[in-house]
């Protein structure tokens, strides 16, 4: 194929980034609505056009070349731009739609953004959003997921990140937990008569130690031994169950805090807040929907700042 025509390059660009990205040949296809014999032969093409190879092609698994690389990286921006431009012209006549796919923590998902999702919906009718919910770290590429909400630091530094706010931590613990052990009168005793209820990470398997801050002094509980779950709606639900003491997210304790089924400890200490963050790809300019998505998600966790109480 002589890549005369445009069209038909534009599709061979596509189909070598979906590729490079899913890492085989089937599941680009699907992604891109093409037998799988027409992606591998648009990419022979490609590479006969281009002079030299743009991947291996193992049974298992498909492997980019530098020179893939080097054209994988010009080829996102491209589209990416290309994408932006049809997007600036049809932004005029055109609500955003298509599909989104944004990823979010369990708590954030269930008590936050999934109340709020309504008034999203009648906002934007067009967009069909895939909404996955998860504590554990998104693979954005191989999932194509557009952009994720998490809280904490930035581990993933090649992602682009904008805050969306600080969210308040506190220390609690189930009122028949307190009943059976008492208040503690300082954070140094919940290392020796207590149980900790621990939140480990997925990607690290730590457990998070629970933090302490006071007139300048900051102390740091670790957490050994008792129970520990690595997903935020099973944690308020260990809470409740009695298991420890234990720190999570304000907004998710506060009703059972309202109805006295859990208890605040420790009150004179405060918690290091935590920041949320909406986190998409770099090079990818982001995409009408997922910005109207953003700027609208900006709105909704603007409410529980504590920057701004």
């Amino acid at each position: 194929m002589h890549m005369h025509n445009r069209m038909d390059h534009l599709l061979a660009l596509r189909t070598f980034v979906r590729i490079a990205e899913a890492g085989n040949f089937t599941k680009a296809a699907d992604q891109l609505g093409l037998p799988r014999s027409t992606a591998s032969k648009i990419i022979q093409d490609l590479e006969e056009h281009l002079g030299t190879k743009l991947i291996h092609r193992t049974t298992r698994r498909i492997t980019v070349t530098p020179e893939g690389a080097q054209y994988h990286e010009r080829a996102v921006r491209l589209l990416a731009e290309l994408e932006e431009m049809d997007a600036e012209a049809r932004r005029t006549r055109a609500m955003p739609k298509g599909r989104l796919r944004v990823d979010v923590g369990s708590s954030i998902a269930n008590l936050i953004l999934i109340p709020a999702l309504p008034a999203f919906q009648a906002a934007y009718p067009d967009i069909e959003l895939r909404l996955g919910v998860s504590d554990r770290p998104a693979d954005m590429v191989g999932e194509g997921i557009d952009c994720v909400i998490r809280g904490g630091a930035l581990a993933e530094s090649s992602l682009i990140g904008r805050k969306l706010c600080e969210l308040d931590f506190i220390t609690c613990a189930h009122r028949d937990y307190v009943a059976a052990h008492g208040l503690p009168a300082h954070p140094r005793e919940l290392e020796q008569h207590h149980r900790l209820l621990g939140y480990f990470s997925s990607l690290s398997g730590r457990t998070v130690p629970l933090r302490f801050e006071r007139d300048g002094e900051t102390i740091e509980i670790a957490i050994e031994g008792g129970t520990a779950v690595n997903e935020s709606t099973a944690h308020v639900s260990a809470l409740l169950a009695g298991l420890g003491v234990a720190q999570s997210f304000r907004f998710a304790l506060q009703r059972h805090l309202d109805s006295g089924e859990l208890v605040r400890l420790l009150p004179a200490w405060s918690q290091p807040s935590h920041p949320l963050w909406v986190m998409y790809p770099p090079n990818r300019n982001l995409n009408a929907k997922a910005r109207v998505f953003v700027d609208w998600a900006v709105t909704v966790f603007a409410a529980l700042d504590v920057r701004g109480s």
